[in-house]
């Protein structure tokens, strides 16, 4: 058997496949693909800029690297550039089974552990902090580690978010007449209470989850769409949350979100924490230095809290904190074969 490995690891693919190297983990159980080459050359001098330049010409690559048979129909993806401001250490586009995203807290978390652990970010300190560049803005993340060496928790100051609407309603096919929040932590999130529409908030509600979380975020967007003060990009309803009472005693609540196209977040959603201070200090319902504890549908756990208040364009916003878990799954070396007929991905679903 040392024999078969040993042959299988001095094999070599043909010059003109495509390589791309990943490092792969998970944030609380949401997977993460870091692309640390083969997908970085992207053009701009903004990570925005970067993210359409992505859009027109690497929609290809990330369709082969998110869909079957590399990934599945929830993959996301985490690629890697140079930073782009000052104080950052990197810049990074997120990445689904839809397209790019403009901010992921659960990313943010997984991509600190991986250039910690990894040693991309060089750093002896118990407390590793680093600058990120993202679509949304910039954010820091600050990696704690054990006695180890091992980053076993990543907290990080989210971009300003803000609640944009409060109690609105919207029609929505097949479900009516639903209530829903409308806030944004560095994407816009439709916030709805899961037991007015009937649904739980455990993996075997999923379907309907899925179902009922992407006629709302449709309609909201049709119907009335969000406008952010600083950036047109940033201007649409990437998801839906579903809100239900906890399932341990101590915890706040628990989140499941629905976004892009019809992916279902296993973690309790990095960005969506921070919409869901946003609307409860708008409420008067969480002060200033509060913490609390979110659930994800797998019941693992965010911890968010609001630092401070901003008015980003004369917008009444906060700025939060929001600390989770990751952990490496893998390492790959992923090859395009130029005669695939399947290079550029599928879903079966």
């Amino acid at each position: 058997m040392d024999g078969w490995l040993n042959r299988a690891r001095s094999w070599a693919a043909p010059q003109d496949w495509t390589r791309v190297h990943s490092i792969d983990a998970h944030t609380e159980g949401e997977p993460l693909r870091v692309i640390l080459s083969g997908f970085s050359d992207l053009e701009g001098a903004t990570v925005l800029e970067r993210r359409r330049w992505a859009r027109e010409h690497r929609d290809d690559l990330r369709r082969a690297l998110m869909w079957e048979p590399r990934g599945h129909a929830d993959m996301y993806g985490c690629i890697v550039m140079p930073a782009v401001t000052s104080e950052a250490d990197l810049s990074v586009l997120f990445t689904h089974n839809e397209g790019f995203s403009t901010m992921c807290g659960h990313g943010i978390i997984g991509v600190a552990t991986v250039v910690v652990e990894c040693g991309l970010v060089e750093s002896n300190d118990d407390e590793v902090s680093i600058g990120i560049d993202t679509p949304a803005g910039f954010v820091r993340a600050y990696a704690e580690r054990a006695s180890d060496g091992r980053v076993h928790r990543v907290r990080f100051e989210n971009v300003p978010s803000f609640a944009e609407r409060l109690d609105a309603t919207v029609e929505v096919a097949g479900v009516g007449t639903i209530r829903y929040d409308l806030a944004f932590g560095g994407a816009y999130y439709a916030y709805v209470d899961a037991a007015e529409l009937g649904v739980g908030l455990v993996p075997g509600d999923a379907d309907r989850l899925v179902d009922i979380g992407q006629r709302i975020k449709h309609a909201v967007q049709d119907y009335d769409p969000p406008s952010h003060p600083e950036d047109d990009d940033l201007s649409f309803v990437y998801g839906t949350i579903f809100i239900g009472p906890a399932h341990e005693e101590g915890h706040h609540s628990r989140n499941v979100c629905v976004f892009a196209n019809g992916e279902i977040d296993r973690c309790p959603t990095g960005t969506g924490v921070s919409g869901r201070l946003a609307i409860h200090y708008a409420r008067d319902e969480i002060d200033i230095g509060e913490s609390i504890r979110i659930e994800s549908i797998l019941g693992t756990c965010f911890d968010g809290i609001v630092l401070r208040t901003t008015d980003p364009a004369e917008k009444p916003a906060i700025v939060s904190e929001v600390a989770g878990r990751a952990w490496i799954t893998g390492r790959h070396e992923f090859l395009l074969a130029p005669d695939d007929p399947l290079n550029k991905g599928f879903l079966v679903r």
